[in-house]
């Protein structure tokens, strides 16, 4: 099944809005109509790799004019550095796609290189469908249509076509941005009457930091996507609007295995800082768990991206994800962090997240990432890098809530933290800082 029936199936009719931005709306006969019109620009190039540089509305019609042309939809985003764009561009005659590839989305580039992720029509109705479907099987209100699908994230990511893709699956309009705002946030969500959308970590803390902003009504839900999102600005974010946040999990591999229900966010709601259970047809297991039950996460979804690196499998067919986790006695999943980010100081176990989660608490600082930094007695000492001002001493205040190795050893003040594309903290750059 093509990913442009989403488009073309859509219960809309030819002359219902069907996207909207913050100054213009297209029906979808005007959204079919530009798509033919794109396709025009794609044509001969069925099964090829076919890169658009493009974001917000003009970047959904470019993909679907691909989907229409049988090209592979190659999304670039036209904010990023040239540098980027270049790495991209060399690694394109490499990727092999097969017959019935979507498009190829890229790694978030963390831990070396952005790597290339294919995707094929079929694969990626299934990780759709594997979280559309305990929506579907709720009662519904035939008086009442799906909230509007509000994307405020670039097109040209995983996060911003899933979310577009999942709300014309669900039979929703879309609700698109062209680079985040505070206000145009605030004013779709209310012009639309958003109930539930999706943010990265940067767009909450954002958003908690504006005090222009008094109110997300009828906002109920966040979901935060692309990037962990610390407890402590979770629960700034709720105090200050009232609104739930859920965490996810997923990877541009395997889409999303884990998240929340509407129904556990009620039942569970002292839970609500772990990242969900598993998504319908998902299995997930524990690596070599420590005496806390921390091990790596290991996920083994229905489907995954056609070039799955074969490494990455074990022997019963389980992707490794290269994140630490535990899973609690109800089956929710605490994510602890990356397993290349854990700091082993002379045999003891640092996870960054703790150590982060206290620096973010204290008054003036907005951002904090800690890493191992080599050492020739303990093999890694950790070191903490912060955004911010305070005239507190960060020792001390580790010190009063951690046991002395996770101290770190020095703490370095930065005007902003290094971050990927997808919001992610680069910490390799931070490593190799003196």
């Amino acid at each position: 099944m093509s990913l442009l029936r989403l488009l073309v199936e859509h219960p809309s009719s030819s002359e219902d809005p069907l996207v909207h931005t913050l100054d213009r709306s297209l029906t979808k006969g005007e959204v079919l109509a530009a798509v033919e019109t794109r396709a025009g620009d794609f044509s001969g190039l069925r099964g090829q790799l076919s890169p658009v540089v493009a974001d917000g509305v003009e970047a959904l019609i470019a993909m679907f004019a691909c989907f229409r042309a049988g090209a592979v939809y190659v999304p670039i985003n036209p904010r990023q550095p040239q540098a980027a764009v270049d790495d991209i561009t060399r690694a394109m005659p490499e990727v092999a796609s097969p017959p019935d590839a979507a498009f190829v989305l890229w790694t978030s580039g963390t831990t070396g290189r952005p790597k290339p992720v294919v995707h094929t029509h079929d694969g990626y109705i299934e990780i759709i469908d594997r979280v559309l479907e305990p929506l579907r099987a709720k009662p519904k209100d035939p008086a009442r249509p799906p909230s509007p699908n509000l994307i405020p994230v670039s097109m040209a990511l995983n996060a911003g076509i899933y979310n577009a893709l999942f709300g014309l699956r669900a039979g929703a309009r879309l609700v698109m941005m062209d680079g985040f705002d505070t206000a145009a946030f605030a004013m779709l969500v209310k012009r639309h009457q958003i109930r539930s959308t999706v943010l990265p970590p940067a767009a909450i803390a954002m958003l908690s930091d504006d005090a222009s902003i008094e109110s997300l009504a009828p906002l109920r839900y966040v979901r935060s996507i692309t990037a962990p999102l610390s407890p402590f600005q979770t629960r700034r974010f709720t105090d200050r609007f009232g609104v739930t946040v859920l965490n996810g999990y997923g990877q541009a591999e395997v889409g999303e295995v884990i998240g929340w229900t509407a129904d556990d966010a009620r039942m569970h709601p002292g839970k609500l800082g772990a990242i969900g259970r598993p998504h319908p047809g998902v299995a997930i297991d524990i690596d070599d768990p420590d005496s806390d039950g921390v091990g790596e996460l290991l996920v083994k979804p229905p489907s995954t991206a056609a070039d799955l690196d074969p490494r990455r499998l074990t022997a019963g067919g389980f992707v490794r994800t290269g994140d630490l986790a535990r899973i609690d006695g109800d089956g929710f999943v605490w994510l602890e962090g990356r397993l290349s980010d854990l700091i082993n100081r002379g045999g003891h176990k640092v996870f960054p997240s703790e150590v982060e989660e206290v620096l973010v608490a204290v008054p003036g600082i907005r951002e904090a990432a800690v890493v191992g930094a080599p050492d020739s007695r303990l093999g890694e000492v950790p070191v903490a890098f912060v955004v911010g001002e305070t005239d507190s001493d960060l020792g001390e205040v580790c010190r009063q809530h951690l046991v002395a190795y996770k101290v770190p050893v020095r703490f370095e003040f930065l005007d902003r933290l290094p971050r990927s594309e997808t919001g992610k903290v680069l910490r390799r750059e931070l490593v190799a800082q003196p």
